[in-house]
């Protein structure tokens, strides 16, 4: 890139971020602090720019501002071209911009007519009882056993990969010089994605020469003292209260006691009395107004983490946080960046007049079956019901809603299909094509693993171990490599798999899986 391209992207880059701190919480904390130091004694009128700047970093908010800055470069979309129209910002790729728009009228088209199927408002203010009866049982929502069976998830991850895997570039004629997409794998468009080389030069950091947490054996030193030293590291790190930093020393994985910590810290949430009121008002949301969608949630945890092992305690909670988060408009800031829009309905009795349309559910996200997933594993390291819930908003508005939208991004769902399928067709090409024969092709069994994260999988301590480096990393691409290292680890068995279902039974049950070996093999020790 010439010098000058990059000087210009670079304050595209600085405005953009400027802008976006402007109207945030941040920005008016600052300038409150900012007054504040004026009075004092060491603060000189003339040389009041010098003075505040000292003032302010030595009181912890330069670190602070520069945390958030580094929250926005995170998020932040890659820069396209200046001239660029500003849907290319969303996506880039128009056959895909179209597909996305038509998946969500597919989706908001299956949520109106369960609505009109049921009789049921997509909304309707709670009488003065019902908010009564809820707010008493608010902590215990598990015990309440409403009938759902009338209702059925908007989609589920089988019905998205279908879209998927009739994905088509109208200006592409399926000529792939290896060969191996358009014949064998089922997602036939073409995007970069990273091949074993690139994913290797990606994370360096779990090569077989880096000490990690999560393996026990080949330790350069003893396992005791790596992890003491670990240990007392990552203590500074949080002292020093650097999200960088602390994304940096995640690589590794993360001890368990500096966990939640370490979380937040590289999500920039300090949970302030501020967001502890605005978490209240989301709840006060919810106690007043009943919405359809709190029927698919209410359904979705009863199918999943009730029935999980690891998950069923924490019911109550995924109840709360998922029914805060479907009245968060904050939410939808994450649009401007992501390959979707946010769904609209008409006010009662105004069908069809545009003046007349709002968003939802409010927060423009329709979950889906496998949604509460997203949330059940951070129960484990946050009890403090504001804190849980900053949190998962957070991973979310980063990470998880790449899950469930079609884009060419690299950590989209996509994108790592394809890498899954090139890694897999790559490197275990005899395996392959015998699942292919047998009618169970890899990709089918593998994308419910990656649409959720691998959260309901994996035994949580793995799971947790893999969440480290996708924040480590900021990738959800360890989701990908990880599923084809699955593969090449139960390879034997599925070679004498006969059927679609026998190659399902083999890989039925993850839960005794340790993560870091099976990546580490699969990236540094399989041959090039």
């Amino acid at each position: 890139m010439e010098p000058d391209s990059v000087q210009r992207q670079l304050s595209v880059t600085i405005a953009h971020i400027v802008q976006r701190l402007r109207g945030s919480k941040l920005h008016s904390e600052l300038e409150r602090e900012a007054r504040t130091c004026l009075h004092k004694s060491e603060v000189r009128i003339e040389s009041l720019k010098e003075d505040l700047k000292d003032f302010l970093r030595k009181s912890g908010w330069e670190k602070k501002l520069q945390n958030a800055v580094y929250r926005e470069l995170n998020v932040l979309p890659h820069p396209g071209h200046p001239a660029a129209p500003p849907e290319h910002t969303k996506e880039s790729l128009m056959y895909l911009r179209r597909a996305q728009v038509n998946w969500e009228k597919r989706v908001l088209k299956s949520l109106n007519s369960m609505c009109a199927e049921l009789g049921i408002p997509l909304a309707k203010k709670r009488s003065a009882d019902e908010q009564k009866e809820l707010l008493n049982k608010w902590n215990e929502m598990g015990t309440d056993e409403p009938d759902l069976s009338h209702f059925r998830p908007v989609y589920a991850p089988k019905d998205f990969l279908e879209v998927l895997i009739n994905l088509r570039n109208p200006n592409y004629d399926g000529g792939d010089p290896t060969g191996l997409r358009s014949s064998w794998g089922l997602i036939s468009i073409p995007l970069p994605v990273k091949d074993l080389s690139e994913l290797r030069e990606l994370f360096a950091e779990l090569a077989l020469n880096y000490e990690q947490l999560g393996i026990d054996d080949s330790m350069q030193i003893p396992v005791e003292l790596f992890e003491s030293e670990y240990i007392r590291l990552g203590q500074r790190v949080l002292s020093e209260q650097d999200s960088a930093a602390a994304q940096q020393y995640i690589r590794q994985g993360c001890p368990t006691g500096l966990r939640a910590d370490m979380w937040a810290l590289i999500l920039n949430i300090d949970n302030q009395l501020e967001d502890s009121l605005y978490y209240e008002q989301l709840k006060s949301n919810v106690i007043q107004h009943d919405l359809l969608i709190d029927n698919l949630i209410y359904k979705d945890v009863k199918l999943t983490a009730s029935n999980d092992d690891y998950y069923f305690v924490f019911e109550d909670y995924l109840y709360q946080v998922l029914l805060c988060f479907s009245r968060d408009t904050l939410v939808l800031d994450h649009f401007s960046y992501s390959s979707a829009s946010p769904p609209k309905s008409y006010i009662r009795g105004k069908f069809a007049l545009e003046d007349y349309t709002v968003v939802y559910p409010p927060n423009g996200v329709i979950p889906f079956h496998g949604f509460a997933m997203y949330v059940a594993p951070l129960c484990f390291l946050y009890h403090e019901p504001s804190k849980l819930y900053q949190v998962f908003r957070e991973m979310y508005v980063r990470y998880f809603f790449r899950l469930h939208c079609i884009s060419s991004h690299s950590s989209g769902i996509v994108s790592l299909c394809l890498v899954f399928e090139t890694l897999v067709q790559t490197y275990l090409p005899q395996l392959f094509y015998h699942l292919r024969e047998i009618g169970a092709q890899p990709l089918r069994i593998s994308f419910k693993w990656m649409v959720r994260a691998f959260s309901g999988y994996l035994a949580t301590d793995q799971l947790l171990l893999l969440w480290d480096r996708i924040l480590g990393y900021n990738t959800l691409e360890i989701l990908a490599v990880l599923a084809a290292a699955v593969f090449a680890f139960r390879a034997e068995n599925l070679m004498e798999a006969t059927s679609l279902a026998t190659a399902e039974a083999v890989l039925a049950d993850l839960s005794t899986l340790k993560v870091m070996p099976l990546l580490q093999l699969f990236l540094f020790a399989t041959s090039s």
